[in-house]
């Protein structure tokens, strides 16, 4: 262990983790950011390429179908060869394909570019499937039980911050530049944060910047410190005896469930909100850019402010059941204020309901808090895939649902806010009528 010897007990802790959470933070923002590439970029490239709104449900649903398929096996390259490798090859391989994405336009128009971008786009979800299990073992390693809410809601913020930072350059480089370019700079964007991974990320025990005093706060907290230097960790419990224990805990089902309603509204805002706002709407590509940043900054301090809440109530309470449970029933109420939009048409206002639903949806974001929770400690990655797909199946389903619901009237949006109003109510339920107490799940031998 770099830094960390003997002697130094007494010194003054140092803060490493929260470097680390800040760096996953940034990945995390430019792992989103690609994500909604064609959700900002979409309507334009339609528009040159004659692609129709079921085409496009389809296009925006390709990232997903790799991303669910790619979870399981994702979680056991993470448990087998560690996380750091595995990351870093991710991001080089999404951001690669994320760049390819602005030459979909040399196969033609209409079904030819369609199956090109659905094809690139799956490309990008298969390379991203290991991230946010690996961000899961990340902040387990890193991370006492006490401070993981805070930890796992910074991460899992980036979703929202993505569109803040990059919503407004994506529209600007559409506007200014064409489609093409935001594939292109993202891309390029992504090679660079690969090149920062591997300098700053490490693992507790071979970090340099650590000293004896966080490691063994962290330690004694129930960070999983050894994470990435136990055998056992690595694949050796990868057995299906065990993966059926994960797949049938009554507790994770009813987390999986949660997460795959929340992630509708996540799919939502990642792929059909900013076309909501200039089909539905009326706004150009760049005022779509504009309007959707309060939206995605109000869900970005909503998830932090959960995941702050979150760790208050444990420490008050002891209590981590209560702990990830209240937040998320006071998000998710607010989250279904997401159908009032259809009774207003002052576009101010629209922004306001949009970014108070958001707000609460950030809030209820604590799933990979609740999966670093309740992990089994030798099947940590596995487990993360499980629940990623479960709840990324969303983004399967959601796109492409939302662009019938769209075709089936006459291009209106109105039930598709119903549609998402509804999964915040069965998330509630998963939650208080299904998982129960939340705990660490304890593998059974055969």
């Amino acid at each position: 262990m770099a830094n960390v010897t003997a002697g130094e007990g007494a010194a003054k802790r140092t803060r490493v983790r929260w470097l680390i959470i800040f760096l996953l933070f940034v990945v995390t923002v430019i792992n989103y950011a690609d994500r909604a590439t064609f959700s900002i970029a979409g309507s334009a490239a339609s528009d040159e390429l004659g692609l129709a709104s079921v085409t496009m449900g389809w296009i925006l649903s390709a990232f997903a179908w790799a991303y669910v398929l790619a979870q399981i096996p994702g979680g056991a390259l993470l448990d087998r060869f560690g996380t750091k490798a595995i990351y870093v090859a991710a991001l080089i391989l999404w951001s690669f394909f994320t760049f390819i994405q602005g030459f979909a336009g040399i196969f033609g128009a209409g079904l030819a570019a369609a199956g090109a971008l659905f094809v690139m786009r799956f490309l990008v979800g298969l390379a991203e499937a290991p991230s946010f299990p690996a961000n899961a073992r990340i902040v387990a390693a890193w991370f006492p039980t006490s401070e993981r809410g805070t930890a796992s809601a910074i991460f899992n913020s980036a979703q929202y911050f993505a569109l803040v930072a990059f919503a407004p350059l994506m529209g600007w480089l559409v506007h200014s530049f064409g489609w093409r370019s935001v594939f292109v700079v993202m891309g390029g964007i992504g090679l660079v944060a690969a090149a920062m991974f591997v300098a700053f990320i490490h693992p507790p025990t071979r970090h340099r910047g650590i000293n004896r005093a966080e490691f063994d706060y962290i330690e004694a907290g129930g960070a999983l410190v050894h994470l990435e230097e136990t055998k056992a960790g690595r694949g050796a419990a990868f057995t299906w005896h065990n993966v059926r224990q994960v797949l049938t805990s009554r507790m994770l089902l009813g987390v999986y469930l949660g997460q795959y309603c929340i992630n509708a509204l996540t799919y939502f805002f990642a792929t059909w909100f900013p076309i909501y706002l200039v089909r539905e709407r009326g706004l150009t590509i760049v005022e779509a850019g504009l309007a959707a940043a309060p939206a995605a900054l109000c869900g970005f301090i909503g998830g932090l402010l959960g995941g702050v809440a979150s760790d208050w109530i444990l420490k008050r309470t002891g209590s981590v059941t209560k702990a990830r449970k209240l937040p998320l029933l006071v998000g998710m109420l607010l989250a279904t204020s997401i159908v009032l939009c259809n009774y207003v048409d002052n576009q101010w206002l629209m922004v306001l309901i949009m970014s108070v639903a958001f707000f609460g949806k950030g809030i209820a974001s604590l799933g990979w808090a609740v999966v670093s929770d309740t992990s089994p400690k030798e099947l940590a990655g596995v487990t993360a895939g499980i629940f990623n797909t479960f709840g990324n199946i969303a983004g399967i389903v959601t796109p492409i649902v939302i662009g019938y619901l769209v075709a089936g009237t006459g291009g209106s949006f109105a039930s598709t806010l119903w549609f998402l109003a509804a999964h915040c109510i069965v998330t509630i339920l998963a939650y208080f009528l299904i998982v129960g107490k939340i705990e660490r799940l304890e593998l059974e031998p055969l």
